[in-house]
C-alpha cells in the first residue's frame, strides 16, 4: 500500500478540535483526513486520566482500522491524560497538544501571562513540564473553564452567556495584567471574537493550532509520508451527532470549498 496517501487521523472529544483541523487543511491542502469527534462523551475535562485513556484507545484503535498514517489528537485533555499511553502501545506517529506557555513566557513585557485550560490539562505533565522550563521567572494566571466547551458544542461561541462567562475567567487574568492569554483547550478559538469584546487590544491571544500544524507537517516530510496527489476528502464520524461539527464547520470557513466531505453518525466504538 502507498502509505503517503493514506488520510490522517485527528480526534477530539467533540468539536474543538476542528480549530486545529482548519490550520491542517490550510498547511496541508493535499492531505485527506478522518476525523473523529467523541460527542457522546463530551465534554472530557472532568473525567479522570483512566477513563481518557480508555476513550481516547477506542477512537485510535477506529482511526488505525480506518488506515491512517498520523494521527493528531487535537485535544489538550486527552493529550495530557493519554498520549504518553499510545505512544507506548502503537508504532504510528502521534501529535499532541502542547501548551503555548512557551511564546507567551519568552514575549510577555509585563511577567505575567494568563492559560485558559481544562482541568485536565492543567493536571498532565506537558502543562507542568512547560511551565517549569519556560515559566519559572514569570507569573501564570490560569483559569479552569468550565462551561466553554458546553457553549461551543451547543452552538453558541458568539453569544451573549459565552461573553458572559468569559468574563469569569478573562476579567481576574487580566487584574493581573497579562498581556498573553493561552488558550489551552482546543475549542477556545471559537471563542476567540468573544473573547475580544471584553479584553484589551494588546493583549496576544495564543492558539496553538498553528503550531500543531507546522508540527505535523514536519513530522510527515521526516518520514516520508506527505501526500503529493489529488484530490484529497474529509470523512467526519461522531459517536453522537455531526450537527454541531457541520455548524461550526460553516460558521469558521473550517475546510475550503471544494473539499468533499461526508459525515457519520452514533458511530460505536
Amino acid at each position: 500500500m502507498n502509505t503517503t496517501v493514506q488520510p490522517i487521523g485527528i480526534f477530539d472529544s467533540g468539536a474543538g478540535g476542528l480549530s486545529v483541523l482548519k490550520e491542517l487543511v490550510k498547511l496541508l491542502p493535499k492531505e485527506s483526513f478522518i476525523y473523529f469527534a467523541d460527542s457522546a462523551n463530551c465534554p472530557y475535562g472532568q473525567k479522570n486520566q483512566s477513563e481518557i485513556i480508555k476513550l481516547s484507545n477506542a477512537i485510535v484503535q477506529f482511526l488505525i482500522g480506518n488506515n491512517v498514517k498520523l494521527i493528531v489528537v487535537a485535544c489538550n485533555t486527552a493529550t495530557a491524560a493519554a498520549i504518553d499511553f499510545l505512544r507506548e502501545r502503537y508504532s504510528i506517529p502521534f501529535i499532541g497538544m502542547e501548551p503555548a506557555i512557551k511564546p507567551a513566557s519568552l514575549n510577555t513585557k509585563t511577567k505575567s501571562i494568563g492559560v485558559l485550560a481544562t482541568a485536565g490539562t492543567f493536571k498532565g505533565r506537558l502543562y507542568a513540564e512547560t511551565s517549569k522550563k519556560y515559566a519559572s521567572n514569570i507569573k501564570i494566571c490560569y483559569k479552569v473553564g468550565e462551561g466553554l466547551v458546553e457553549l461551543v458544542e451547543n452552538g453558541h461561541p458568539d453569544s451573549p452567556e459565552a461573553v458572559k462567562l468569559l468574563h469569569k475567567y478573562v476579567d481576574p487574568m487580566l487584574a493581573c495584567k497579562i498581556d498573553h492569554l493561552v488558550l489551552g483547550c482546543t475549542h477556545y478559538p471559537f471563542l476567540i471574537n468573544a473573547i475580544k469584546q471584553i479584553a484589551p487590544p494588546n493583549l496576544t491571544i495564543i492558539d496553538p493550532a498553528p503550531a500543531v500544524a507546522k508540527q505535523t507537517k514536519k513530522i510527515l516530510e521526516e518520514r516520508g509520508l506527505i501526500n503529493k496527489n489529488i484530490p484529497a476528502s474529509i470523512n467526519f464520524y461522531s459517536s453522537g451527532k455531526t450537527d454541531v461539527i457541520k455548524n461550526i464547520i460553516n460558521l469558521f470557513e473550517v475546510v475550503p470549498n471544494g473539499i468533499p466531505m461526508k459525515f457519520a453518525d452514533n458511530i460505536t466504538l
